[in-house]
């Protein structure tokens, strides 16, 4: 397997550094309204682990798909899409049908990615119009 591209490598840390932070607040939230146990716990750490291997599967499969030609690459994008799409489902109905996990915190989690990268696309906005400034 080639190596894994540096920016795969520090967009999966970010991803993951805010799912983690979220999956926090969550906890916290759960616990202030009295409805935590070990199963949400469970529950988010299933989702949370999966969310952000989504984002890297994803991250992996455009590194690769980028050195191929475009209909290969189409074909890659699809083929990833589609398994990650499979691993996604599988996790929800995991944490649907074990009673070792909360539903709610499996599922909650697997929207963080898109929060991070709002996020991201927040800071780096902000970034732009400081260096801006600075000219």
């Amino acid at each position: 397997m080639n190596k894994t591209d540096p920016t795969v490598k520090r967009e999966t840390a970010f991803i993951g550094s805010i799912t983690l932070i979220l999956s926090l607040f969550m906890q916290g939230v759960f616990l202030v309204l009295r409805q935590w146990d070990v199963t949400v716990l469970f529950g988010n750490l299933l989702g949370g682990a999966v969310a952000v291997l989504n984002f890297f599967l994803m991250g992996i499969s455009v590194q690769k798909a980028v050195a191929k030609e475009e209909k290969d690459a189409a074909n890659t994008m699809k083929l990833s899409q589609g398994l990650r799409m499979l691993m996604l489902f599988a996790a929800a109905a995991l944490g649907a049908l074990l009673p070792v996990f909360n539903t709610a915190a499996v599922l909650i989690p697997l929207f963080f990615p898109r929060i991070a990268v709002f996020i991201r696309t927040f800071l780096i906005k902000k970034e732009k119009r400081e260096g801006k400034a600075d000219e």
